[in-house]
């Protein structure tokens, strides 16, 4: 792999962040409640990706008993991390969302380390001061909209958990990426059915049929394009760009989510020039921490071969 792609790579590459920053277009456009509507995106999505796996790859589908327990578990937290995700949407708007999803590195820079059992890396600790200061500056402007911003807050520390685990079944185990995003899928359909009845009341399972306008559209393309397609792609790019290269990209999500609230909603109306200030404080700090670790392990290896001992 190298960490200089080709430009049609780099721009597939971003053609992809841009799909994936649409979802939070699609959730605003999407009439149903957050738990109702990740319930759809899950239970359109499961059996599509399982179908792939096992019709079109023709790998295994049903992983060993103890695999699918813990893969059902990550979906779970995939499913909570979705609903805080709309949930947030629904609350404030996108750009707050996203602003607040864009912590999702600070939060990581603590639970991998904990996870692995390493060291926290002094680096990722001031880049994490960084990204707090951005929140603040967020918070600080936008004072009607501190649920949807703790919403966001509690679904990025969600989103630091899982992809961890993820890593782990996938290095460790062994498990097919494919395999695990349709099963995950179901853990995620699963804690819906039971978010439906805590957060929409009784009436919630009567209110999951009930689509408006062009619902069904905007759903088929969350799941299908936007879940399954774009995991898919995902891991066919990463199979010829280095994880620096994607992570750095990914980072650009919340810029492109933001810019296109403004455009297609007319967000920047209704906010205050000072939350610019603190969504480029966090999405600066983003940018910065693949940028950093990436010089640091070079210069970790340029001291393995004889020169000068890194800083």
């Amino acid at each position: 792999m190298s960490d200089r792609p080709s430009k049609a790579l780099y721009l597939q590459l971003h053609l992809l962040v841009i799909l994936l920053a649409s979802t939070a277009v699609l959730g605003r456009m999407i009439t149903l409640s957050a738990p109702a509507l990740v319930w759809w995106r899950t239970a359109l999505a499961a059996p599509v990706a399982l179908l792939l796996v096992g019709v079109v790859f023709r790998r295994r589908v049903l992983p060993p008993g103890a695999q699918l327990v813990k893969v059902l578990g990550i979906g779970m937290i995939v499913g909570l991390h979705w609903m805080c995700f709309f949930g947030a949407i629904r609350i404030a708007n996108i750009s707050i969302c996203l602003a607040g999803m864009a912590t999702i590195s600070f939060f990581t820079a603590f639970t991998e380390p904990l996870m692995e059992r390493r060291r926290i890396r002094r680096v990722e600790v001031w880049l994490g001061l960084l990204v707090l200061l951005g929140i603040v500056l967020v918070a600080g402007f936008e004072q009607g909209r501190l649920l949807g911003l703790g919403v966001a807050l509690l679904g990025a520390m969600l989103a630091a958990v899982f992809p961890v685990f993820n890593q782990h079944m996938v290095r460790q185990e062994g498990m097919d990426p494919l395999v695990m995003v349709g099963w995950e899928m179901v853990g995620a359909c699963f804690v819906c059915v039971i978010g439906l009845r805590v957060f929409d009341g009784p009436g919630a399972y009567t209110a999951l049929f009930q689509l408006r306008g062009l619902d069904w559209l905007w759903l088929l393309l969350l799941a299908w394009v936007c879940t399954v397609f774009a995991h898919a792609f995902h891991i066919h790019l990463l199979r010829h760009l280095s994880a620096y290269t994607g992570n750095l990209a990914m980072n650009c999500e919340p810029v492109y989510g933001i810019t296109a609230a403004a455009l297609l909603f007319g967000e920047h109306q209704v906010l205050h020039p000072g939350f610019y200030v603190g969504a480029a404080t966090i999405v600066i700090a983003n940018i910065l921490h693949p940028l950093l670790l990436h010089r640091a392990h070079r210069r970790r290896i340029r001291y393995a071969q004889g020169g000068p001992k890194p800083r």
